[in-house]
């Protein structure tokens, strides 16, 4: 038999879907970009109908620290600008890499607030953003691939995913690739969180960090995490009390992480014993190909026993 977990579900606000036409602001809250994926990630927004716009620090680079793209206080004004604008409809990460971190707490989150929800996307080092738009301003946001990433531009299936998340999000409330699979049965409900497991860890503790998760879902992937580093990112998020109360886990790629044999055992060894639901290979996050995640909106997590078909079901539309 699986067992069904029950959570009471608190979604977060909705952003308005994207139309032809839409602007679209692109930022780099993280690492340095690419000159040359960023044109070619900004030709496939207007293919898209999309008018982007992209931020004035987008292509900088820190002076003394060039894993930056540049300082700390204009990564975090584009990115509040960006959202603060009124003819802005979204805010599109370029790529990730390293930096959220130290600029989250440099940005106006009640300005962020007043401004209102906005379709937000992102993956990898823009958890701790993701984490910051749901618990400092009560939106939702999308865990997806970002402008100017190879996966974004190569793998066509990525993009149509996104794509169709933005303008037709009824269109793709069902959520698994064909590799996803069941680690531990069960049927889970609760609203959707995480994202990098290692950025999850190192928020734990800090300012605005999550203490508890009231029946969430929390989806999970990494890269370049070897099995122990991923053993004691599980380990400080359990030990925080960060887990307490999750729902269900969703787990993604693994990329670059060691052999998945040690990376499964890993997860059954930390998670296993949670007694929830847990499904491996979802395919979302550092993968061939990604699609797009709601956070902070109510989902259902199918692990069946049996060996069916694993999914993800947002209960509503990502965007309204």
């Amino acid at each position: 038999m699986t067992r069904e977990q029950h959570g009471r579900a608190t979604p977060l606000a909705r952003p308005p879907r994207l139309r032809p036409g839409s602007r679209v602001a692109v930022v780099a809250p993280s690492g340095p970009v690419p000159a040359d994926r960023l044109e070619e990630g900004l030709a496939v927004l207007r293919d898209w109908g999309l008018e982007p716009v992209v931020g004035p620090h987008v292509q900088d680079t820190h002076p003394a620290l060039d894993y930056l793209a540049g300082a700390d206080a204009d990564r975090a004004a584009d990115l509040q600008e960006a959202w603060c604008d009124p003819s802005v409809d979204a805010v599109l990460c370029a790529r990730g890499g390293y930096g959220a971190h130290r600029m989250v707490d440099l940005v106006d989150w009640a300005a962020i607030r007043t401004a209102g929800p906005k379709a937000f996307v992102g993956y990898s080092d823009i958890t701790v953003l993701h984490e910051a738009f749901a618990r400092r301003a009560g939106f939702s946001t999308l865990h997806g691939p970002m402008v100017a990433t190879e996966t974004f531009l190569t793998d066509a299936a990525t993009r149509e995913h996104l794509r169709a998340t933005l303008f037709a999000p009824e269109t793709v409330r069902t959520l698994g690739l064909e590799s996803a699979g069941t680690l531990v049965p069960g049927r889970a409900r609760g609203v959707l969180y995480g994202g990098c497991v290692s950025l999850l860890a190192d928020d734990a503790g800090t300012p605005g960090g999550r203490t508890r998760t009231r029946s969430g879902l929390l989806v999970i992937e990494d890269t370049g995490e070897k099995p122990y580093r991923l053993d004691g990112n599980l380990t400080r998020l359990l030990r925080s009390g960060a887990l307490d109360g999750v729902a269900g886990v969703a787990c993604g790629s693994w990329r670059e992480c060691g052999p998945y044999e040690k990376i499964r055992s890993v997860l059954a060894d930390r998670l296993g014993p949670l007694g929830i639901p847990v499904v491996e290979e979802l395919g979302f996050g550092h993968s061939a190909t990604a699609l797009t995640i709601p956070l902070g909106l109510p989902a259902v997590l199918d692990a069946p026993a049996d060996g069916g078909r694993c999914t993800l079901t947002v209960e509503a539309p990502a965007l309204r």
